[in-house]
């Protein structure tokens, strides 16, 4: 089946051809038709399979077919992404299959100047594609008019809830009309997924065109168990060995990656970091000369797993597991795109055996383990340990409020000594105070008898004594 078999008109089907797609995708050719009859979707799909496109090219079609109403543009269809680099892809797609079409749109995302953005967004646009949070400061500042939105589009919604976006969505769901087509496409299918989906949608088409979480079946995948010092240079080995011209390599953290990158450019290997404490422009350009083949290492942090679109990506390593097993499915991803085949490498040490645990669970196989002499060794997971669940080891509730009481007041028996309150004994009942070694003022007052006058008097002379002790002591 071809695109001009789904309704697309002839402007999108000219756009197509010139960019050589002329066979949808499986997801593709679910979504478009159900799509263009104004249904909510709810589309989940492997990483590298064509859903840009999928809601892409039914949006473009059916914002062609409207007639528009104003003479200057309004907004009409928003999408938003996660990320920044996301939403720069998702923005070029759209450009790049509605370039025949009378329609407008621009991308607007933090870590840029927001005049700019502002002046374009005062000419008018169809279609918008932002970040949660540089959408609300324009709301903020009342420089986007939202009330006129007929599609609604959440892309990577799964990401967008792992970092904490689920207010962001909330407080742009409150602006938007309630009359409007929403569709939200996810890379992996969870069940938060599908709540956020009841709130959203209405009466939506379920879409999945492979099972949750399953990684694309042109990705070759292997794992190097070895120690975290040979980390590193087994990865210029690869690279070396495997005269790789073209690979992306994911680290945990910013520091991580920076310090990855200087090490192998001073093994003579070409290298660019990519995360969020950098620029959007020095983020730019890295991603930029990385397509452009001038440098052979793209370093990252997760925050690039969502956006970076190349179709012949040969190669993708994990230099460290991430902790989040779905994330694993989203940085594999980057690679044998759009049928093509792609190998995916993950360098695993001792304290990340739990970590593959868990990925080998959510993708439902087992990963290839390679051996290689002089870097691979057995390693063990130690589990941390947990508190015994027996009698003995626990503590009451009774106990366990005792003891804060107690932390309260002055701790231990050591502290007690000078007229705080008692602790309490092993079997949690309170000490009868120990005044055995006690010169006779220094006595609990219910343990003995006379005049109370008598130790307040001598404590104040104690104290001066002690204050007159550190005076003499700070003269010296």
């Amino acid at each position: 089946m071809s695109f001009s078999s789904l309704g697309l008109s002839a402007p999108i089907l000219k756009a197509l051809k010139e960019e050589g797609y002329e066979t949808p995708t499986p997801i593709q050719l679910k979504a478009i038709p159900v799509i263009l009859e104004k249904k909510d979707v709810l589309a989940g799909a492997q990483t590298g399979t064509g859903k840009t496109a999928g809601f892409t090219l039914p949006l473009l079609e059916l914002l062609n077919r409207a007639k528009k109403t104003d003479a200057k543009p309004h907004v009409r269809a928003l999408i938003l992404t996660p990320t920044r680099e996301l939403a720069a892809q998702v923005e070029q797609s759209v450009d790049t299959y509605g370039k025949y079409l009378p329609l407008k749109s621009t991308v607007i995302f933090g870590g840029v100047g927001i005049n700019p953005q502002i002046a374009t967004l005062k000419k008018g646009v169809d279609i918008l594609v932002a970040t949660p949070g540089r959408l609300l400061d324009h709301v903020g500042q009342k420089t986007v008019d939202l009330s006129k939105v007929e599609f609604l589009i959440l892309d990577e919604a799964d990401r967008m809830l792992d970092m904490g976006f689920i207010n962001d969505i909330k407080k742009v769901l409150a602006i938007l009309p309630k009359n409007r087509q929403n569709l939200l496409f996810s890379a992996t299918f969870s069940n938060e997924i599908k709540t956020l989906a009841d709130d959203l949608l209405n009466s939506p088409v379920l879409l999945e065109v492979a099972r949750r979480n399953e990684t694309g079946g042109g990705i070759s995948q292997a794992l190097y168990i070895l120690d975290k010092e040979k980390k590193r240079e087994l990865l210029a080995h690869l690279i070396e060995d495997g005269k790789w011209t073209q690979v992306l390599v994911f680290t945990r953290t910013k520091h991580g990656a920076n310090k990855l990158s200087e090490f192998l450019a001073q093994r003579g290997i070409t290298s660019a970091a990519i995360h969020g404490n950098k620029s959007q422009g020095a983020r730019t350009k890295a991603l930029e000369d990385f397509k452009a083949n001038n440098v052979r290492v793209l370093v990252a942090t997760d925050i690039a797993a969502r956006g970076i679109d190349i179709d012949l990506l040969p190669h993708v390593v994990n230099f460290e597991l991430p902790n989040i097993s779905e994330d694993y499915v989203h940085r594999i991803g980057r690679t044998g795109r759009a049928g093509n085949e792609g190998s995916a490498i993950s360098l695993v040490c001792g304290e990340e055996l739990e970590y593959l645990n868990g990925i080998q669970r959510l993708i439902k196989k087992e990963i290839k383990q390679i051996f290689l002499e002089g870097f691979t060794s057995k390693q063990v997971y130690v589990a941390p340990e947990k508190p015994s669940r027996g009698r003995g080891n626990t503590q009451s509730r009774d106990q366990k409020i005792r003891a804060e009481r107690d932390a309260r007041n002055g701790g231990n028996n050591r502290n007690n000594a000078g007229g705080g309150k008692p602790t309490a004994s092993k079997d949690g009942q309170p000490k009868k105070p120990d005044n055995r070694d006690k010169r006779p003022w220094e006595k609990d007052k219910k343990a003995g008898s006379g005049d109370s006058r008598s130790p307040r008097s001598f404590s104040t002379n104690t104290r001066s004594d002690a204050g007159h002790s550190r005076k003499r002591n700070y003269d010296k």
